[in-house]
């Protein structure tokens, strides 16, 4: 028919949060320097309810930090709070979590 505008299908869940993931992208895996030792305290910004501090030399609380860190904060949490040798030794994991995809999206796909 003429004249009749299709209507535009809304985006799914996941194209959302790809999307709002991609802004928070880094350049370059070497980007990660966070710290690699002692007991990290997330902002509360990053951990609105519920633990945090973790302790990086615990593999178990290492990973909730960096599961934390990648899938709730912003883009210059990711390089402050995660160092690359550490997100590489744990990736394998992570990626193997539910929201795997947020994950991946974070550190820009450098590690598939």
């Amino acid at each position: 028919m003429a004249g009749v505008s299709p209507v535009p299908e809304e985006p799914s869940a996941a194209a959302v949060l790809r999307a709002r993931y991609a802004r928070r992208l880094l350049a370059r895996l070497s980007d990660l320097a966070g710290p690699v030792h002692g007991t990290v305290e997330l902002p509360v910004h990053v951990a609105r309810t519920g633990r945090r501090s973790y302790s990086l030399q615990r593999p178990r609380s290492r990973m909730s930090l960096y599961r934390t860190v990648l899938t709730e904060g912003e883009q210059a949490d990711v390089p402050t709070f995660l160092h690359a040798d550490l997100l590489l030794e744990q990736w394998p994991v992570l990626r193997t979590l539910p929201d795997q995809q947020a994950c991946a999206g974070r550190v820009g796909g450098a590690l598939h």
